[in-house]
Parts: C-alpha cells; sequence; structure tokens
C-alpha cells in the first residue's frame, strides 16, 4: 500500500477548510474561513494556485454550480476533498499527534526538560 501524499501546512489548512465548508466551498468562502479560523490571510493568487496544485495531486476536486442571482448567474466552482485527500489529512494528523505525545509537560513547563 502507497502513502497518501505529503501535504505541507497550508494544503493541509485548505483540505481542513473545504471539509468544513462542505457544500458552500467556494474559493472566496474558503479564503473567508482560512483567515477566520486561522488568522491566515491569502491572496486570490495563491489561494488559486494552491487549489490547482492540490487538485494535480489528486486531493481535490471541483464542479460548477448554477451561480446566484447576485453574480447574474455566472457558474461558480465548488470544490471537495477527494478520497486521497481525505487519507492524506488523517496520514498528515496522526504524525502530528505522534510528535506531540509526551510533549505536554514540557512545552507547559519548561525546567523540566
Amino acid at each position: 500500500m502507497t502513502s497518501p501524499p505529503y501535504l505541507g501546512e497550508f494544503e493541509q489548512q485548505v483540505l481542513l477548510v473545504v471539509v468544513r465548508l462542505k457544500d458552500a466551498a467556494f474559493g472566496p468562502e474558503i479564503g473567508r474561513e482560512l483567515e477566520a479560523r486561522a488568522g491566515r490571510r491569502v491572496s486570490r493568487g495563491a489561494l488559486y494556485t494552491t487549489f490547482d496544485r492540490l487538485e494535480d495531486k489528486g486531493l481535490l476536486r471541483w464542479h460548477t454550480v448554477p451561480g446566484t442571482e447576485a453574480r447574474d448567474g455566472l457558474p461558480r466552482r465548488l470544490y471537495a476533498v477527494t478520497p486521497v485527500g481525505l487519507a492524506s489529512l488523517r496520514a498528515a494528523r496522526d504524525v502530528v499527534r505522534r510528535l506531540w505525545a509526551g510533549l505536554d509537560a514540557r512545552l507547559n513547563d519548561p525546567g523540566r526538560g
């Protein structure tokens, strides 16, 4: 069995936001959610470049949905995390949990090091 693709920090954040937003995972909403939850303001270009990279890795896909009246009916891209993307998120979470295991005391009281 092959390992799921490695995720950088920003890639993880983007995929987590897409999972969280589910049926509202459109580009602008993803950017706003990143800023609200991660305190990370991202340019549109950086965000869409990341979408393209995640799509190339097979971790993210999109399809168009009809736009609202506010957009004059222009279609929008709705993003979703693929099964491989979900596996990559779980693998990244597991690595972080293993790295954090047993460090609470040291981080809370650095003198105990």
